[in-house]
């Protein structure tokens, strides 16, 4: 799909309703920018919400508070035993 949009005197544009629909953007949702040579890609960013479950929890964290898995990473990383 092609579509075409004018920059205003202050560097806006405006996102043409075919590409809002083709990426089901809604208002208040946040857009990347990626910038290939003299191409721009535009690209939806995923709503962190959606992801939520998507990951499955290993048994040995689960009912664990942040704080704690946390320390137990950084403690894994600089070589310490978990408390």
């Amino acid at each position: 799909m092609d579509a075409l949009a004018r920059l205003t005197s202050k560097g806006q544009i405006t996102v043409p309703k075919a590409v809002r629909d083709a990426l089901d953007l809604q208002v208040g949702d946040s857009v990347h920018f990626r910038v290939e040579g003299q191409v721009v890609v535009l690209a939806r960013t995923p709503d962190l919400l959606e992801l939520a479950g998507s990951v499955p929890v290993p048994p040995r964290i689960q009912g664990k508070s942040w704080e704690e898995i946390r320390n137990a990473a950084w403690a894994a990383q600089w070589g310490e035993n978990e408390p």
